[in-house]
Protein backbone atom coordinates (compact mmCIF):
# COMPACT_ATOMS: atom_id res chain seq x y z
CA UNK A 1 0.00 0.00 0.00
CA UNK A 2 2.74 2.08 0.87
CA UNK A 3 4.38 1.87 -3.02
CA UNK A 4 1.11 2.70 -4.34
CA UNK A 5 0.57 5.65 -2.50
CA UNK A 6 4.66 6.64 -3.04
CA UNK A 7 3.58 5.69 -7.23
CA UNK A 8 0.81 7.99 -6.90
CA UNK A 9 2.61 10.77 -5.21
CA UNK A 10 5.54 10.42 -7.15
CA UNK A 11 3.72 10.90 -10.85
CA UNK A 12 1.62 13.49 -9.77
CA UNK A 13 4.54 15.82 -7.61
CA UNK A 14 5.90 15.02 -11.62
CA UNK A 15 2.74 16.74 -12.83
CA UNK A 16 2.39 19.57 -11.31
CA UNK A 17 6.47 20.76 -11.54
CA UNK A 18 5.56 20.23 -15.46
CA UNK A 19 3.01 22.69 -15.01
CA UNK A 20 4.46 25.20 -12.79
CA UNK A 21 7.41 25.50 -15.29
CA UNK A 22 4.84 25.98 -18.18
CA UNK A 23 3.56 28.63 -16.22
CA UNK A 24 6.73 30.46 -15.95
CA UNK A 25 8.43 29.29 -19.17
CA UNK A 26 6.21 28.15 -22.30
CA UNK A 27 9.32 26.62 -24.28
CA UNK A 28 10.44 24.93 -21.32
CA UNK A 29 7.14 23.39 -19.64
CA UNK A 30 6.35 22.70 -23.62
CA UNK A 31 9.85 20.66 -24.10
CA UNK A 32 9.50 18.44 -20.74
CA UNK A 33 5.84 17.94 -21.26
CA UNK A 34 6.74 16.50 -24.16
CA UNK A 35 9.12 14.03 -23.08
CA UNK A 36 8.38 10.62 -22.67
CA UNK A 37 8.51 11.36 -18.68
CA UNK A 38 4.98 9.28 -17.92
CA UNK A 39 5.63 6.61 -20.01
CA UNK A 40 9.81 5.86 -19.19
CA UNK A 41 8.07 6.29 -15.34
CA UNK A 42 5.21 3.17 -16.26
CA UNK A 43 8.25 1.15 -17.61
CA UNK A 44 10.28 1.90 -14.50
CA UNK A 45 6.76 0.79 -11.71
CA UNK A 46 6.73 -2.17 -14.28
CA UNK A 47 10.49 -3.20 -13.90
CA UNK A 48 9.90 -2.56 -10.29
CA UNK A 49 7.34 -4.49 -9.87
CA UNK A 50 8.62 -7.71 -11.98
CA UNK A 51 6.64 -7.21 -14.95
CA UNK A 52 8.31 -9.28 -17.86
CA UNK A 53 10.63 -8.03 -20.05
CA UNK A 54 8.25 -8.44 -23.36
CA UNK A 55 5.17 -6.72 -21.65
CA UNK A 56 7.39 -3.55 -21.11
CA UNK A 57 8.29 -3.80 -24.55
CA UNK A 58 5.15 -3.80 -25.85
CA UNK A 59 4.15 -1.14 -23.57
CA UNK A 60 6.79 0.57 -25.37
CA UNK A 61 5.85 -0.11 -29.09
CA UNK A 62 2.05 0.66 -28.46
CA UNK A 63 2.59 3.63 -26.73
CA UNK A 64 4.51 5.02 -30.25
CA UNK A 65 1.64 3.81 -32.58
CA UNK A 66 -1.07 5.73 -29.92
CA UNK A 67 0.92 8.88 -29.87
CA UNK A 68 0.95 9.61 -33.62
CA UNK A 69 -3.01 10.23 -33.88
CA UNK A 70 -2.57 12.61 -30.90
CA UNK A 71 0.07 15.25 -32.39
CA UNK A 72 -2.47 17.04 -34.55
CA UNK A 73 -4.18 18.47 -31.35
CA UNK A 74 -1.30 19.88 -30.27
CA UNK A 75 -1.57 21.98 -33.83
CA UNK A 76 -5.23 22.76 -33.52
CA UNK A 77 -5.62 23.64 -30.13
CA UNK A 78 -3.60 26.35 -30.30
CA UNK A 79 -6.42 27.93 -33.28
CA UNK A 80 -9.03 26.74 -31.31
CA UNK A 81 -8.40 28.29 -28.19
CA UNK A 82 -7.85 31.24 -29.73
CA UNK A 83 -11.43 31.05 -31.78
CA UNK A 84 -13.21 29.70 -29.11
CA UNK A 85 -11.93 29.49 -25.75
CA UNK A 86 -11.01 26.65 -23.50
CA UNK A 87 -13.45 24.52 -23.35
CA UNK A 88 -15.11 23.87 -26.67
CA UNK A 89 -11.06 23.84 -27.71
CA UNK A 90 -10.24 21.09 -25.19
CA UNK A 91 -13.35 19.10 -26.62
CA UNK A 92 -13.01 19.69 -30.32
CA UNK A 93 -9.10 18.38 -29.86
CA UNK A 94 -10.65 15.62 -27.91
CA UNK A 95 -13.07 14.52 -31.09
CA UNK A 96 -10.43 15.17 -33.61
CA UNK A 97 -8.34 12.77 -31.57
CA UNK A 98 -10.68 9.95 -31.21
CA UNK A 99 -11.23 10.17 -34.38
CA UNK A 100 -8.04 10.63 -36.33
CA UNK A 101 -7.35 7.58 -33.93
CA UNK A 102 -10.18 5.39 -35.32
CA UNK A 103 -8.70 6.02 -38.59
CA UNK A 104 -5.07 5.34 -37.46
CA UNK A 105 -6.56 2.16 -36.37
CA UNK A 106 -7.84 1.46 -39.58
CA UNK A 107 -4.79 2.03 -41.57
CA UNK A 108 -2.19 0.31 -39.04
CA UNK A 109 -4.82 -2.66 -39.48
CA UNK A 110 -4.10 -3.00 -42.73
CA UNK A 111 -0.41 -3.26 -42.37
CA UNK A 112 -0.66 -6.14 -39.80
CA UNK A 113 -0.83 -3.84 -36.27
CA UNK A 114 -3.52 -4.05 -34.33
CA UNK A 115 -4.15 -1.51 -31.16
CA UNK A 116 -8.15 -2.23 -30.40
Amino acid sequence: MLYLLFKYFATAFLVIVISEIAKRNDRLGGLIAALPIVTLLTMIWLKIENTDNQKIANHAYYTFWYVIPTLPMFLLFPKFISLYGFWIAISLSIIISIFIFIVWNFVLAKWGIKLL
